[in-house]
């Protein structure tokens, strides 16, 4: 007589939709009931080891799944129980890859909130910036203890990668300076920059002010 465990039709693994292998930079998001979800880069979600030790599954879960294992292999298991258990699993790394793009959105989001931030204090201080600069110019700032101040001023706003823009000569580029005044000038074959009224300033690829300038333009 034929063993009925025989006519069990053997159930494949079923696939996440949108796994790792499918998922497109660089959002890497996976088609899943609910919210999409972006796939995480490692982990059992990708094929490879979990993110961190705070991503892996709890010892309970995975005793069951071992047991499962054990009893997908003896050939234990009614199609019900194989069912669940495969959509157990894919629940899990569900679970898990929302909880990574979780972590990754706060990150992004933290990231960028710091710097917003920066760059409003920085633009705040510019104006005082601008004294340090015109004293300096004027020769103020020569020797004395004015000097070390403008030294410290200036390293700290360095710290931040504030950079000052607008230099006399350069081609003018409307993303970085602000004409105030143009200069025809004979000779002239484009739109430089004939004089700096007042210097901009970038803190990394953030402009933080257009440089003002006089452009010389072609007569």
């Amino acid at each position: 007589m034929t063993d009925p465990k025989d006519n069990v039709p053997e159930e494949s693994e079923p696939q996440v939709e949108g796994d790792a292998t499918n998922a497109q930079e660089p959002e890497d998001l996976i088609e899943a009931e609910g919210p999409d979800v972006e796939v995480p880069t490692d982990g059992p979600a990708a094929g490879g080891p979990a993110v961190d030790a705070a991503n892996d599954l709890s010892p309970e879960d995975e005793a069951l799944l071992a047991d499962a294992a054990r009893g997908i292999a003896e050939d234990k298991l009614s199609t019900e129980d194989r069912d669940l258990v495969a959509e157990m699993r894919a629940d899990m790394l569900r679970a898990q890859a929302e909880l990574v793009n979780f972590r990754k959105r706060v990150e992004r989001d933290r990231e960028a909130n710091r710097e917003v931030a920066i760059a409003e204090v920085v633009r705040a201080l510019l104006p005082a910036l601008d004294d340090l600069t015109r004293a300096e110019a004027h020769g103020d700032l020569a020797e004395g203890p004015m000097q070390v101040i403008g030294q410290k001023i200036r390293g700290g706003f360095e710290k931040f990668k504030l950079v000052q823009i607008g230099e006399k000569g350069e081609a003018f580029d409307p993303n970085i300076h602000e004409a105030i005044v143009q200069l025809p000038t004979p000779g002239a074959t484009g739109q430089t920059v004939a004089d700096v009224v007042e210097p901009g300033y970038k803190l990394g690829e953030r402009v933080l002010r257009a440089a003002k300038v006089a452009v010389a333009v072609p007569a």
